[in-house]
C-alpha cells in the first residue's frame, strides 16, 4: 500500500473518531441534565420527610422511656414484697427459726442499701426510716437472743467432769488434789517426766451444735454496730461461769495475811490443792474457753482477744494472787519443797500460758505469771541460803540421851535427798539467776548446795557432841551421826556429785570415832587385867604390856584387880546397854572390836592369876565372870535398853 492510501485510511479513522467523542458528549449532557432533575426531586423529598422522622423518633424514645419505668416499677414492687416478707419474719421473732430470722435481716439490710441508692423516689425516705426502725428493733431482739442463749447454755463445769479430763496418773483415784505437791514421793522425777508427754482433753463448755448460732449472732451484732453490747454480755456471762467452775472445784481468793495465819500443815495441803487447780484451770477450763471464744467470735479479732482476756482475768488474777501470798510470805525450811513444787508447775505450764496469754490483749496477764515464775525461784534461793545456816545454827537443846542418830542428821539428810529428786527443776532454777556468762552448771551447783549443807550439819554435830559429859558418849554420838551421813550419801544420787573421795574421807572420820570410843571406854579397864613387871608366882611370861620380872605378886593385889575390873565392867555394863548404835552392821562391829580386845585380856589375866583367888576362900567373889559371860554381855552393849530393862 502506498502512502496516499495510508493517509486515506487514517484521515477516515479520524473521522470515526470524532463523530463518537460527539455522540459521547451529547449523551453526558443528556445523563447530567437527568440527574440534575433527580437531585432537584430528593432534596424535594427530603424535605417534605422530615416531619415523620421527627415524630418517629420520638415515639422510639417514648417507648424505650416506658420499658425502663416498667422495669424500675418491677424491681421496687420486688423490693416492697421482700422487705414485707423481711418484716413478717422480724415480728415473729428469733424464736421459732433463727436462721431464717438472720436470712431475714440480712434481706432487711439489702433492703435498705437499695432504697439508699435510689433516693429519687418519692418513697424512699419512708421506706427508709421504716426499715431502719425495723432493723434496730430486730438487732435488739438478737442481742436479747445471744444473751439467752449464751445463758441457757453456759453452766459450771462440775470437778468431775475435769477430772475426766486428766491423765490417768493426776486424777482423784490414783492420788488426792492434796498429794499434788507431796514432795516426799520418790518417784517425784519419773512422774514428772512422764507428765511431760501426758494427753489433756479440755471439756466442751458449750454444746458445738450451739457454736454456730451463736456466732452468727454476734457477726448480726457487730454489723449493726453493737460490738460494746456484744463484749459486756459475753464477758459477763462467761466471767461468771468461770469463777463459778473454780469456785466448785475448790479455788478460794487467799490473801499474804490468811497465809501467814495458817497451820503448817493446812497451808501444805492448800498448796498441793493449788498445784492440781493450776493445772485444771490452765490446761483444761481455760484451753476450753479459748476454743468456745475464737469459735464464737471467729472473724472479730479484736473483740475476740479483749472477751477472752476479761473473761479470765479474775480467775487467772485469784489463781497468781495465792502463788504470790506464798512466794512472799515468811521463809523456813519445810517450805522449800513446796516453792519448787509450784516453780515446777509454772514452769511446766509455761507454753500454754504464752499461748493462751502471749498476745497484747493479755501482756498484763502474762507478765503476772512470769513475775510469780522468778518470785518462785528466787524465794526458793533464799531458802536454800536460809536452811544451810539454820542447819549450822539449830540450837535444839534436846540431848539424844544414847548417843543415837539426831533428828537433825536425819532431818537434814532426808532434806538433801529430795533435793536430789529435783534435779532438773534445780537446774532451771539456777538458770533463772545465770549472769549471762555462760551455762549454769548444775551439777557444779548442787554439788556445791550439798557439800555446804552437810558441812554446816557436822559443825552443828560437833557442837551437841559436847553436850555430852561422858567423853566416850560424845564419841558414839558422833560416830553414829556420820555413819548415818556417809550410808546416806552412798545409797543416793548424793554419791555421784560428792564423790568416792567424800565418802572415803567420812568413812575414815567415822572408824577414828570409833577407835577414840574404844580407847575412851576402854583403856582404863584394861589396865586392871595387867601387872606392869609382875609375873604370877612361879612362873614366868611378860605382862600384857611386856613387863617380865621373877617378883611374886600378892594375893591381894590380884584381888584388888579383879574387884576394879568387875566394878568397872557392871559400870560399863550398865550405861552403855542404854546407849544406841542404830545401825547393826556398825553395832556388830564395835562389840566384835571391844571383844577383840577385852577377851583375850581377861583369858589371859585370869591364866595368869586366876589360880591365886581360885585356892582361897569365896573365889566367886572376885572372879565374877567367865570370858564367855562378858561375850554375852558384850552383845547387850548399844542396844538402847533402859535401867528398868536392864533389872529384869
Amino acid at each position: 500500500m502506498g502512502v496516499p492510501q495510508a493517509m486515506e485510511a487514517l484521515r477516515e479513522r479520524a473521522a470515526l473518531v470524532r463523530e463518537s467523542l460527539q455522540k459521547s458528549q451529547t449523551i453526558t449532557e443528556s445523563m447530567v441534565s437527568i440527574l440534575g432533575s433527580f437531585d432537584h426531586r430528593l432534596s424535594a423529598l427530603e424535605t417534605a420527610m422530615r416531619p415523620t422522622q421527627i415524630r418517629t423518633h420520638s415515639i422510639r424514645i417514648a417507648h424505650e422511656n416506658i420499658d425502663k419505668t416498667l422495669k424500675a416499677a418491677e424491681s421496687i414492687l420486688a423490693q416492697f414484697d421482700l422487705t414485707r416478707k423481711a418484716e413478717a419474719k422480724i415480728l415473729r421473732g428469733p424464736h421459732e427459726d433463727l436462721e431464717s430470722y438472720l436470712q431475714a435481716i440480712d434481706q432487711l439490710r439489702s433492703n435498705i442499701q437499695f432504697f439508699s441508692n435510689h433516693k429519687s423516689f418519692k418513697s424512699s425516705d419512708g421506706i427508709l426510716n421504716h426499715a431502719n426502725n425495723l432493723l434496730a428493733k430486730a438487732i435488739s431482739k438478737l442481742e436479747d437472743e445471744f444473751r439467752a442463749l449464751l445463758t441457757n447454755y453456759s453452766k459450771p463445769v462440775e470437778p468431775d467432769r475435769l477430772f475426766d479430763g486428766l491423765p490417768n496418773s493426776l486424777r482423784p483415784s490414783a492420788t488426792s488434789p492434796g498429794k499434788q505437791g507431796d514432795h516426799g514421793s520418790k518417784n517425784h522425777s519419773e512422774n514428772q517426766k512422764n507428765l511431760e508427754n501426758a494427753v489433756y482433753m479440755p471439756p466442751t463448755l458449750i454444746p458445738p451444735r450451739v457454736l454456730p448460732l451463736l456466732h452468727d449472732l454476734a457477726q448480726q451484732m457487730v454489723q449493726a454496730g453493737h460490738q460494746q453490747q456484744l463484749f459486756r454480755i459475753y464477758r459477763d456471762t462467761r466471767a461468771s461461769v468461770l469463777e463459778q467452775s473454780l469456785r466448785k472445784l475448790g479455788v478460794e481468793r487467799l490473801s499474804k495475811d490468811d497465809v501467814q495465819k495458817m497451820q503448817w500443815e493446812v497451808l501444805e495441803a492448800k498448796i498441793g490443792n493449788w498445784i492440781h487447780y493450776m493445772r485444771i484451770s490452765v490446761k483444761l477450763l481455760f484451753a476450753g474457753e479459748k476454743k468456745i471464744c475464737d469459735q464464737i467470735l471467729d472473724g472479730i479479732d479484736s473483740l475476740r482477744d479483749q472477751c477472752f482476756a476479761e473473761v479470765t482475768a479474775n480467775s487467772v488474777s485469784i489463781l497468781l494472787s495465792f502463788g504470790e501470798a506464798i512466794a512472799r510470805s515468811k521463809r523456813s525450811p519445810e517450805k522449800l519443797f513446796v516453792l519448787l513444787d509450784m516453780y515446777e508447775i509454772m514452769r511446766e505450764l509455761q507454753s500454754e500460758i504464752e499461748f493462751l496469754f502471749g498476745s497484747k490483749s493479755y501482756i498484763e496477764m502474762w507478765e503476772s505469771a512470769q513475775s510469780l515464775t522468778k518470785r518462785l525461784a528466787q524465794t526458793a534461793q533464799e531458802t536454800f541460803v536460809d536452811f544451810e545456816e539454820a542447819v549450822e545454827r539449830d540450837a535444839t537443846k534436846t540431848a539424844v540421851l544414847d548417843g543415837t542418830v539426831h533428828p537433825l542428821t536425819s532431818y537434814v539428810i532426808n532434806y538433801v535427798k529430795f533435793l536430789f529428786d529435783y534435779q532438773s527443776t534445780l537446774k532451771q532454777l539456777f538458770q533463772e539467776f545465770d549472769d549471762g556468762d555462760g551455762e549454769v552448771d548444775a551439777d557444779a551447783q548442787l554439788t556445791n548446795v550439798t557439800t555446804r549443807i552437810m558441812q554446816a550439819l557436822q559443825t552443828n554435830l560437833d557442837g551437841k557432841s559436847k553436850q555430852y559429859k561422858d567423853p566416850a558418849l560424845t564419841q558414839l554420838f558422833l560416830m553414829n551421826n556420820i555413819h548415818y551421813i556417809v550410808r546416806s550419801v552412798r545409797r543416793s544420787e548424793a554419791k555421784d556429785l560428792l564423790g568416792d573421795d567424800w565418802v572415803q574421807i567420812h568413812r575414815r572420820i567415822v572408824q577414828q570415832h570409833a577407835n577414840q570410843y574404844k580407847r575412851i571406854s576402854w583403856a582404863k579397864i584394861l589396865q586392871c587385867l595387867t601387872i606392869q613387871g609382875a609375873a604370877p608366882p612361879g612362873g614366868g611370861g611378860g605382862g600384857l604390856l611386856g613387863g617380865d620380872s621373877g617378883s611374886g605378886v600378892s594375893r591381894a593385889m590380884v584381888k584388888d584387880r579383879f574387884k576394879t575390873f568387875n566394878v568397872q565392867f557392871e559400870d560399863l555394863h550398865l550405861r552403855q546397854s542404854q546407849w544406841t548404835v542404830p545401825d547393826s552392821e556398825l553395832r556388830e562391829s564395835l562389840r566384835l572390836a571391844v571383844a577383840e580386845v577385852l577377851l583375850p585380856a581377861y583369858r589371859s589375866f585370869i591364866k595368869r592369876f586366876g589360880a591365886m583367888i581360885e585356892n582361897g576362900k569365896t573365889p566367886g567373889k572376885y572372879i565374877r565372870y567367865t570370858p564367855e559371860d562378858l561375850e554375852r554381855m558384850l552383845s547387850e552393849f548399844f542396844e538402847g535398853k533402859t535401867w528398868n530393862e536392864q533389872k529384869r
